[in-house]
Order: structure tokens, then C-alpha cells, then sequence
């Protein structure tokens, strides 16, 4: 087994320099035998119990153990990296463990401890686990760390050594060089994501290390603080729906493994916000499970594991609304690759007895401020609006402050393009992950806001450094409401911007708009993009047409506009075409120094009543 030096300068130094340097592990001194890592020996009979108890439990695990049938049928997992990348083969080889270890425990069968084992020796082969990329470190050293601690006493002691050595050399290793480990200093998915996978490690192999693996877990206990306070003040997660099941659930699984096995979480889960992102997550998705996929995300919405170790920790059920209704349907959810820890969380949970939340308006202030709003829980035909605020310079974000998604009558009216395919940008020479003013990644259509629900002025991109905030919200039955100052975002642009949200008589969404242009004439661009049909109607009108149901688009405010649609298709040969997708909206031309109201009212096909007054955005209801 090979070590290079910065291990071995580690392992030789003075035990009693070790413990000056540990702020949270300074007390331990040895761990539970294997396996230790979020189930003990026993505790199988526990979610037997469980699956006897719950049908949706009982689906789950019946899906799983299919699942692993099949893989047991594949060839094991190569080293085959896209672009710069070894991720998909590190995300497949943590599905694949974890499931055929979960399996091998429940069901004691011979076949998917030994195709495991198959998994786990060819991985510990690969030449290494691409450290330049440090998340396909992480993901590849919480597989093998699941794999070696799960099964520890079937594998054999060759297996035992090649596994173990692998997660030393090929994980904690490189998680030592100050060049892979930028992570630590992160504030986003990264910092989550990584530190989980390495103290995973750390903990699977502590006798081999114990010195070394301490110091591993307590810089993790330090360092995840970093992304954690981000959740503050209300929970929202920055990076959006996507990120927030990537980051948040490695959070988690970090959370549930150091406080099972060291009886603390250190007030890790004290974190201002922490405990509340759960109901984040929960709003952000709409009433036909569409999420709200602001920045780099996708649209779908799918079962979360982590939220049943919130809905436990906070022992409340209504939580798992959404988890619920996914439960319920025909889908799979074997591509999740931490299912099984849905099995593990929340065993006392009747997931087919679940309540509905009670709040119809969520707001979160925070890096990237939101505000969710619908009229129902369990009307899938309910009206759903998704607003934010925050910054382009935040990870993953785009040029969208003061954009909006709506939903109505079962049809998503008002949509976000979501995330651009990294590797395919990053393949054709895109600069994509520099963020300032003037960077590449701001011509990548989906990108910068000529392609959000938003405002442009004079055809110029946002301020990237700008801040739009959340500045008031209400809840009231009949103008639930959010609003927005946007003037950071249009510095230099406009000398005023502040954005209105309200659904009205839970029967139509307004989108007002008060702004300021400064001493020169200006011409506002007002966008909101659409899966539907569209046809200009009038002078002041668009009519969307999808699924066999019809949306109005009616400009009430100002009386002279130019109704426009843009083509989706960008010019560019790196975006993605975009088809089956158009953006709608006006222009208008704003004379110098003066203050103007923009008022769009979507009217969907249901709606009843829609002539009611839209006062001026100070006086909409706190």
C-alpha cells in the first residue's frame, strides 16, 4: 500500500500534537466495530418491522432489491470519465453499493454480496478516482466507505485490504492536498458533498488510521459549517431545487452518521435556517410536483430521502406531502442513489397517512431570497407561483432576479429554461464558471436574463453584483403577495425597480412593476417564457393554448406597447435549441426621468372574477 508523504508526515506525528489540533473529536479514542456507519448490527429487524408496517416503505424496498437483481446482471463499473469529468461512473458506483449492501443485509443472499464485492474491487483498481474533480472523489469514498463497512465481516481479508487501501490512497489521500481540497473553503454543494464522502471514509477505516481519520472528521465538523450558515435566516438554499437535493442530502448523510456514532451532531443542526429548509424543498414544488427551477436545475420534481430525517428530527409528518404523493404513483425512484436511506430515517413516519401542510405562502430570505405561493394543497388544478430575488454572482445562479414560474388549471403557463449541459459548454471551449460582468457564461442563452420572466433595459444584461431582495410579503386569502427592490440589479440601468407578485381572489396572478428610468430615454423589455401555444390577440394580449386549456396574457398598464415574441432558438452553436418553448412579452419606451407602472395580469381559463383594483405596490397588504 503506498502512501505519499503528507500521510506520512501525518501518521508519525506525536499523538498529543494530534489532540492539541482537534477542536470536536479530542475525547475519542475508539469506535463501535463494523458496522457503525448509519446502521448498526441488529437494526435490520427494525425496518422489517417497518416495511411490514407501511405499504410505501414496503415499495421501496421491493424496488430496491428489482433494482439490484439487475445490476447483479451488469458488468462491474469501468474508469471512463466524460470531459473533465469521472462523476457519472462515481454517482453509479454509489447507487450500485448502497443498494446491493442494503440488499445483502435485509435478505442475507449471496449474490449481491458478492457482486458488491466485484464493484468494489474494480473501482479500487482505477488508476484513481480523478482528485482534479474532487465531488467524484467524494462520491466513489462514501460508496466503497457503505460497501467496506456494511460488509465488512463477509468480505474476504484480501478484499478487505484493497478495499481499504483504496479509500486511504485513492480518497482521504488527495482530501489532504491543498490544490484538490479547495472545498473546504467552499460555501456551497461542493464543501457538503465532499467533506460527507471523506469523513464516510474516515469512519469506515478509523483502525487503520485513527490519528489521521480524527483529524479528517473534525475538519469536516469545521468546515461544513461554511455551507450551513447559508441557510440562514429561513432555509432557502441558494442553488436552487436541484442543489439543494444534492448538497442538503449529503448534509444530512454527514448529520445522521457522526451523530449515531458519536452521540452529537456537534449543534451542527443548530445552524440558523438548517432545520427549516425541509419546508423550503416542500414550497418548491408546485401543485402537479413541477419545481420552481430557478439557476441550474432541473423541472422535475422527485422523492427526497433527506426529508424524512427532517420530518423526524422535527417530528412533523406534513413535511412528507410531496414524498407522499410520489409514494403513491407508478414511478421507480431506483435512480436515486441514496434511496436506501429512506429506509433508515423516520421509521416511526406512516407515509400513507401523511397530513397536508398548512401554510399556503413560504418566504425565505437569505443569499437567494424566495417567496411560494399557491392556493391549494391538494388541488393539482390550483394556482402556484414561484418568485425570487438574490444575485448572478451566487453558485450556479443566473442573470433572473425578479423572475417567476405559474402554474395553473394543471398547466405550467410561465417556465424557466433551468440548467445547460455543463460538459457540452465546457467541451466547446465556454468559459462557464466565471461569473464576473463581462464573462462568457453570460452568452450562454439560458443564462442571462433575456431568457427569464424578468425586466431588461436597453437590451443589457443584469448587474451581476446586484442584490434584489424580498422587501415585503403577504399571506391574505385574497392578495397573497410578494414584493421585490430590483434597483441593484438594474444600477446604472434605472434609478428605480421594485417587482409585485400577487394571485388575486385565488383566481388570476399580476405581475406590477414600478420603475424609474434615469435622464435618458430607455426601452424596457418585459419576458416570460412559455411552454404553451402563443398567438398575439390585441393590441394589449397574448393567448396561450396547451393541454386543451387557455391562459390570457393582458397588459393593463401602460395603454402604448409593442406586444412582442422572441424566438428561443439561440444563435450560438453552444446552447441547447430550446424546442416547444417561445418567450412572450412588450417593449416600451420610457422617457427620460420618469416614473412608470407595468401591470401584466394572467388570467387562466378558470378564472371567475378578474376586474379587481391592483393598488399601487405600496399599499399591497404586509
Amino acid at each position: 500500500m503506498k502512501r505519499i508523504a503528507i500521510i506520512i508526515v501525518i501518521l508519525f506525528l506525536p499523538a498529543f500534537f494530534v489532540q492539541a489540533q482537534l477542536k470536536y473529536l479530542q475525547d475519542v479514542k475508539n469506535l463501535p466495530p463494523h458496522p457503525r456507519i448509519l446502521l448498526f448490527e441488529g437494526e435490520e429487524q427494525q425496518i422489517k418491522n417497518n416495511i411490514a408496517a407501511d405499504q410505501s416503505r414496503a415499495k421501496i424496498h421491493q424496488a430496491i432489491i428489482a433494482e439490484c437483481d439487475r445490476i447483479i446482471a451488469s458488468p462491474v463499473l469501468e474508469r471512463k470519465q466524460e470531459g473533465r469529468r469521472l462523476l457519472g461512473v462515481a454517482r453509479e458506483a454509489l447507487r450500485r453499493i448502497f443498494y446491493l449492501s442494503y440488499a445483502y443485509r435485509m435478505e442475507q443472499q449471496e449474490k449481491y454480496l458478492r457482486h458488491a464485492e466485484e464493484e468494489m474491487l474494480a473501482i479500487a483498481g482505477f488508476s484513481d478516482w480523478n482528485p482534479s474533480h474532487f465531488l467524484d472523489v467524494a462520491e466513489m469514498t462514501m460508496a466503497m466507505a457503505i460497501g467496506y463497512d456494511w460488509l465488512y465481516a463477509s468480505l474476504s481479508e484480501t478484499s478487505r485490504g484493497k478495499i481499504k487501501g483504496a479509500i486511504l490512497d485513492k480518497g482521504i489521500d488527495p482530501s489532504l492536498n491543498t490544490g484538490y481540497a479547495w472545498f473546504l473553503k467552499a460555501k456551497h454543494n461542493w464543501n457538503q458533498v465532499c467533506n460527507a464522502g471523506i469523513t464516510y471514509g474516515a469512519l469506515a477505516v478509523y483502525e487503520e488510521m485513527p490519528e489521521l481519520c480524527k483529524l479528517v472528521i473534525d475538519r469536516a465538523i469545521e468546515t461544513i459549517q461554511l455551507p450551513m450558515n447559508d441557510y440562514a435566516p429561513d432555509g432557502a438554499y441558494p442553488e436552487g431545487y436541484g442543489y439543494w437535493e444534492y448538497g442538503t442530502s449529503f448534509n444530512v448523510m454527514f448529520l445522521s452518521a457522526i451523530e449515531k456514532l458519536l452521540n452529537s451532531d456537534f449543534k451542527l443542526s443548530e445552524a440558523p435556517g438548517f432545520m427549516k429548509t425541509a419546508e423550503y424543498l416542500e414550497h418548491m414544488s408546485g401543485p402537479f410536483n413541477l419545481c420552481f427551477n430557478y439557476a441550474d436545475n432541473g423541472l422535475g420534481g422527485n422523492l427526497s430521502p433527506a426529508i424524512f430525517w427532517f420530518s423526524s428530527k422535527l417530528n412533523d409528518p406534513s413535511l412528507l406531502w410531496n414524498e407522499k404523493t410520489y409514494l403513491q404513483s407508478d414511478r421507480r425512484f431506483t435512480g436515486n442513489r441514496l434511496l436506501p436511506a429512506m429506509m433508515l430515517w423516520g421509521s416511526h413516519l406512516k407515509v400513507d397517512n401523511i397530513p397536508a401542510p398548512k401554510k399556503l405562502l413560504w418566504v425565505g430570505q437569505g443569499v437567494t431570497p424566495v417567496a411560494l405561493m399557491r392556493t391549494s394543497w391538494t388541488d393539482p388544478n390550483a394556482i402556484y407561483a414561484g418568485f425570487k430575488g438574490g444575485t448572478a454572482s451566487s453558485n450556479h445562479a443566473h442573470m433572473d432576479a425578479g423572475s417567476f414560474v405559474m402554474d395553473a388549471d394543471g398547466v405550467r403557463w410561465a417556465s424557466d429554461f433551468g440548467a445547460e449541459n455543463y460538459n457540452s459548454l465546457e467541451t466547446k471551449g465556454v468559459d462557464l464558471w466565471n461569473s464576473s460582468q463581462n464573462s462568457q457564461r453570460w452568452q450562454v442563452f439560458r443564462y442571462n436574463n433575456r431568457a427569464h420572466n424578468t425586466l431588461t433595459v436597453d437590451d443589457q444584461l443584469h448587474v451581476v453584483k446586484g442584490y434584489a431582495n424580498i422587501r415585503s410579503a403577504s399571506s391574505s386569502p385574497d392578495f397573497m403577495n410578494v414584493t421585490s427592490d430590483l434597483k441593484e440589479i438594474y444600477d446604472g440601468q434605472l434609478s428605480e425597480a421594485v417587482r409585485g407578485i400577487a394571485i388575486v381572489d385565488k383566481q388570476y396572478v399580476v405581475v406590477r412593476d414600478e420603475i424609474k428610468t434615469l435622464d435618458k430615454e430607455s426601452v424596457i423589455r418585459w419576458t416570460m417564457l412559455t411552454t404553451a401555444d402563443a398567438k398575439i390577440t390585441g393590441s394589449n394580449r397574448i393567448e396561450l393554448r396547451k393541454d386543451g386549456k387557455r391562459l390570457k396574457l393582458e397588459v393593463a398598464e401602460p395603454s402604448k406597447i409593442t406586444m412582442k415574441t422572441w424566438t428561443s432558438k439561440s444563435p450560438n452553436d453552444f446552447d441547447s435549441p430550446n424546442p416547444g418553448t417561445v418567450l412572450i412579452g412588450f417593449e416600451v419606451k420610457v422617457p427620460a426621468n420618469t416614473e412608470i407602472t407595468l401591470l401584466v395580469k394572467l388570467i387562466p381559463q378558470s378564472a371567475k372574477k378578474t376586474t379587481a383594483k391592483i393598488p399601487a405596490l405600496n399599499q399591497w397588504p404586509k
